[in-house]
């Protein structure tokens, strides 16, 4: 298990609500939260997978990712 952190265009309850089930869809992801308090919108995703994974979830989604 790896925690990775992200800055993400995620910018609101609602947005957090989009990605919800593709973030869940995942069986390499057991725990992720999106501060939204934080600019640059960090995600910070526990995971068995890799970046590119949840890079290409919050594509799917609508949103981008940058792995800091």
């Amino acid at each position: 298990m790896q925690t990775l952190k992200f800055k993400t265009t995620i910018k609101c309850n609602g947005c957090i609500n989009a990605v919800t089930p593709f973030l869940e869809k995942s069986n390499n992801i057991s725990n992720w939260s999106v501060d939204l308090e934080n600019p640059e919108r960090i995600l910070t995703v526990e995971t068995e997978g890799d970046s590119e994974e949840v890079q290409n979830l919050l594509s799917d989604a609508g949103y981008k990712a940058e792995m800091i």
